[in-house]
């Protein structure tokens, strides 16, 4: 006779052998109530020990079956070793319950697709549990074993570490050069973020002012009172950044494609969309608990490289993101994630939007001489929301070359593949499928100082040169 059930519970397992056991504690442990039964007398009685509501029956018998009341609870989990019995009672408690979450246990495919057929929501199967352990497993090796690597490389400097972010340095940058810097500091050695360029875009101001991010112009620095140097965000001297050349770089650590990248430690990786979320994935394997100002930092970091998650984010990002949250100074993000429009930013917006040229649902529009190179991505952003509009390239003039910044939403096509194809013997240009940009320096467009003369140059160079990459011939107007 079957002992008696009293109560209503969150999931019922039925068989509870090795992985019945592991899974009742796991589901106790996260606060469901369980009641397991098996026809293991000492198995349920090891259960009761325990504190763990527990019958002992054949859960083939509807004797024992009319003791539950599958009406009532969340799951059914099926996990006795035969695949016949699985589906007898997997057909059971679905004709009991229609809405009931099912999971299952099989042996082989044939069960999985025979105990699917009979109302099973998940079908489990060693091989496939087996497969996702090992990929799992490996992933968790190959991080540790990179953070490994890291360290090494981070404790055998002789003194201080520099931090290289690119040219201008973006959240993305800023971010991920801070928490490198906590790293190194965990590590016991100190370091300093430096950086070439102008930090121009008001969201990029409002991020170092508001979380009192220690940067330091690299050109105002003394180089040589470095020990080592580590980039981030890019992969080397001269890769969007003003590092001198002959500068040895021993810390790689970038989201962008790139070939032939040498350092000491070496992490470029293609399933994340930020540079940060490298970073704040090594804080999690490290365990050190981030700050309010280096978790706000890292998430504004992904989420504005995303922008908003929308683009190019992977689950990497998410899961990140996930871990940074609970950290984060919500108040600050909200700050810095909404500063005021500049009027640089606005007078680049208007000559953008009056320069516009359109080409089925390509737009492209010199955006004049400007101050900041960083208003060439806001007036991209705003004129892809032009209806009709599927790719923009906005170019402009600032001392000695010119910026471009490009944006796509057409899957088609991917943005920076073709900047790098238009501009590659001229200049340097590239990026992700739906955000690119470059630079070509005003050279060759040669000694012109009449800056009439010089728009109308830059403008013609760069239309015939997009327009061909993307398949599109055009007749130059004299």
């Amino acid at each position: 006779m079957p002992e008696e059930v009293n109560g209503n519970y969150d999931y019922v397992i039925l068989g509870c052998g090795a992985l019945g056991t592991a899974i009742v504690k796991d589901l106790i442990s996260s606060g469901k109530k369980i009641l397991a039964v098996d026809v293991n007398p000492e198995k349920v009685e090891v259960l009761k020990d325990e504190e763990i509501d527990a019958i002992v029956g054949d859960i083939e018998s509807d004797e024992v079956l009319n003791k539950i009341d599958f009406r009532k609870v969340t799951g059914v989990l099926i996990l006795t070793s035969k695949d016949e019995t699985n589906r007898i009672v997997a057909e059971r408690v679905r004709k009991e319950n229609g809405e009931v979450l099912i999971v299952s246990r099989a042996s082989n495919l044939k069960s999985k697709e025979e105990l699917e057929e009979a109302g099973v929501d998940l079908v489990i199967t060693p091989i496939e549990s087996m497969k996702s352990t090992l990929v799992g497993g490996l992933k968790k090796a190959e991080s540790l074993r990179k953070l490994k690597k890291l360290r090494s490389v981070i404790q055998e400097t002789d003194g201080k570490l520099g931090i290289f972010t690119h040219d201008n340095p973006d959240p993305d940058s800023i971010s991920s050069a801070l928490a490198l810097r906590e790293i190194a500091k965990h590590f016991g050695i100190e370091a300093d973020i430096l950086y070439y360029g102008e930090i121009q875009h008001q969201q990029n101001k409002a991020m170092v002012n508001l979380l009192g991010i220690p940067m330091i112009r690299a050109g105002e620095a003394d180089l040589s009172s470095y020990s080592k140097f580590a980039i981030v965000d890019s992969s080397g001297p001269g890769i969007n950044n003003s590092i001198p050349g002959d500068l040895e770089i021993a810390i790689v650590i970038d989201h962008h494609p790139a070939e032939n990248v040498e350092a000491e430690f070496v992490d470029m990786r293609n399933d994340v969309g930020a540079t940060a979320t490298i970073l704040a994935l090594y804080l999690q394997d490290l365990k050190i608990v981030p700050t309010k100002t280096l978790a706000t930092s890292l998430f504004f970091g992904i989420e504005s490289e995303t922008e908003g998650f929308r683009k190019n984010a992977r689950t990497n990002d998410f899961l990140a993101s996930a871990y940074l949250y609970p950290f984060v100074d919500r108040e600050l993000l909200e700050k810095m994630e909404g500063p005021a429009l500049s009027t640089e930013t606005l007078d680049v917006l208007a000559t953008a939007i009056k320069n516009r040229e359109i080409y089925s649902s390509f737009l492209l529009s010199f955006a004049g001489f400007i101050n900041d190179r960083d208003t060439l991505p806001q007036a991209a952003d705003f004129l892809l929301r032009l209806e009709g509009i599927n790719t923009v390239l906005v170019f402009g003039v600032m001392k000695d070359a010119v910026y471009l910044s490009a944006r796509n939403a057409d899957v088609r096509i991917n943005i920076g593949e073709v900047l790098k194809n238009a501009f590659k013997d001229v200049g340097g240009a590239g990026g992700h499928a739906h955000a690119a940009g470059g630079k070509i320096p005003l050279g060759i467009f040669g000694d012109v100082s009449d800056k009439e003369t010089l728009a109308k140059l830059v403008t013609q160079a760069i239309r015939k040169r997009f327009l061909n990459a993307i398949g599109i011939e055009i007749e130059e107007k004299p």
